[in-house]
């Protein structure tokens, strides 16, 4: 069987979590031969991961560089898009454009379908020789989306978009649908390891060449595309059309997703809210291989907080550090370590925490201490595991640190309290006060840690080890084997959409969606 694994920013390019996911599906499945297909930003990323012996090759799919990769524009498809294009173009628009409230409930599951014959469309466009990101970019397009914000949203109380905000617009939206225009990637299955951008090159597979497509989501990507949007200083014409696009683009996956794997309840539930089909999931945890996470068998000879992960925003290491100055203040000789590398798009926030260590009298006893070469060192260094994000998934350094035997204070966020359970502490995310308080307990009730850290290795091996999740992914990947037959492609809107194609009756998972236009 030849998998695809789509990655987004991470594999095998980035540490992190979701990097150290796909390793394990790819290394952990060695009869199964691999394609990884990484978005980057300008294609000059450099492996951070030595390639496993079954994984064949990386194609990346550059979004942010001065071309589209793959296919090319047929001569002279630069001029003006035509019919083929804008028909596509406008159903997507309305999608964009339409007022949230005005896509409720049933409403919404038409907007999803229609978005997702839009991006079919535009995908048919270029794959005719259409050049996408002239069309995206041309006058006419421009002129259809100020257009179509005129015609929809006539009770909008903020701003009109400007001729430059539709220009800003239009210039983001046709880098994040690069993928669009990139040569079909052929294998048995495609997985998504995420929502959002990665999804549509499962899309044009499933297009192009029948492909069932799985995805998983470690976190909310459309939550988190919300939270990164908070503070930025775009206008607002610009975030209304970027985030909806983020809305709809996460609406349709869900639609044309054959199985989707949520890593945690929490996922499924906001999964469900958005529109995704309960009879296509299964909820699968991440699995850690518990002889390589030993329970340690010392502490250390301070009390110590440990964190182990990236310096990033989502992490919300300025909650730990305010917390880490109430411990003190009752735990004089306490230490809080931070390990973890900061990718370069965090420097400034990196250099955020410092001076918030420095402003808070911690030099010295709160310590970046930079990537470990080893992540069960930074387990065994502290005294206790903190985690303090607004945002996660189901996240490896909970169970990892819970497989080393250390309790864990955590906020309550995505999985982590499925996670936990009631082996450590799980508080309000930015309450930094209850951070403080959890840790203070643990810190100070030496039987009351040594009884969680026992109790917190035991519910690993219960429930969340590697070899448990690896079986969860081969038994979707094996009821979704059966050959998938490609039905004939719709040249257009207006034209009869696909049906559903055979598949095994027991895998309510493997059914593919009839996109006909209209609402199931």
């Amino acid at each position: 069987m030849k998998i695809a694994l789509v990655s987004e920013g991470t594999y095998p390019y980035a540490m992190g979590g979701v990097s150290v996911w796909c390793e394990q599906l790819i290394k952990g499945m060695p009869d199964y031969r691999w394609d990884v297909v990484a978005l980057t930003v300008d294609g000059a990323e450099q492996s951070v991961f030595p390639a496993p012996t079954n994984l064949d090759q990386v194609h990346s799919i550059p979004l942010w560089g001065a071309r589209q990769p793959g296919r090319r524009p047929r001569r002279g498809s630069g001029r003006r898009p035509g019919a083929t294009f804008t028909e596509s173009y406008e159903v997507f628009l309305r999608a964009l454009v339409t007022p949230l409230e005005a896509t409720r409930s049933e409403q919404s599951a038409v907007s999803r379908s229609m978005f997702l014959l839009a991006l079919r469309g535009m995908f048919e466009y270029a794959s005719d020789g259409g050049d996408l990101s002239g069309a995206l970019l041309s006058n006419q397009a421009l002129t259809m989306m100020l257009d179509a914000w005129r015609d929809l949203r006539v009770d909008e109380i903020g701003p009109a978009p400007t001729v430059a905000d539709a220009v800003e617009a239009a210039w983001l939206i046709e880098h994040m649908l690069r993928p669009l225009s990139a040569t079909p990637v052929r294998a048995d299955i495609v997985h998504s390891s995420m929502n959002g951008l990665a999804t549509l090159v499962g899309m044009t597979a499933k297009w192009k060449h029948g492909t069932p497509l799985v995805m998983s989501e470690h976190g909310i990507y459309l939550r988190e595309r919300y939270i990164a949007h908070l503070h930025d200083d775009a206008s607002h014409p610009v975030r209304v059309l970027v985030l909806s696009f983020f809305r709809q683009l996460a609406g349709a996956a869900y639609l044309i997703t054959d199985v989707l794997a949520p890593h945690s309840m929490y996922n499924r539930r906001w999964q469900l809210h958005n529109g995704a089909d309960p009879e296509r999931m299964w909820t699968m945890y991440n699995g850690v291989e518990p002889e390589e996470f030993p329970a340690a068998t010392t502490e250390p000879e301070v009390p110590t907080i440990s964190y182990m992960g990236r310096v990033d925003p989502l992490k919300d290491l300025h909650t730990l550090i305010r917390a880490f100055a109430l411990v003190r203040a009752e735990i004089p000789e306490a230490r809080l370590r931070i390990f973890g590398g900061t990718p370069a798009v965090n420097r400034i926030y990196h250099e955020s925490c410092e001076r918030l260590i420095e402003e808070l009298g911690l030099t010295g006893a709160a310590v970046l201490e930079g990537r470990v070469g080893n992540a069960v060192d930074a387990y065994h260094a502290g005294s206790i595991v903190a985690l303090t994000s607004i945002s996660e998934g189901f996240p490896y350094t909970v169970v990892e640190a819970m497989a080393c035997g250390r309790p864990t204070v955590c906020t309550n966020v995505g999985g982590v309290a499925e996670a936990v359970g009631d082996t450590g502490f799980v508080v309000p995310p930015r309450d930094y006060a209850a951070v403080a308080e959890a840790c203070v307990k643990l810190l100070r009730d030496n039987e009351m840690r040594r009884r969680l850290g026992i109790m917190a290795r035991a519910r690993v091996l219960e429930h969340f080890t590697l070899r448990r999740s690896l079986e969860m992914y081969r038994n979707v990947y094996e009821g979704l084997a059966t050959p998938l037959k490609a039905s004939p492609p719709p040249r257009h809107l207006r034209g009869q959409a696909q049906g559903r194609v055979a598949v095994p009756k027991q895998r309510a998972a493997a059914q593919q969606l009839q996109l006909d236009g209209e609402s199931r």
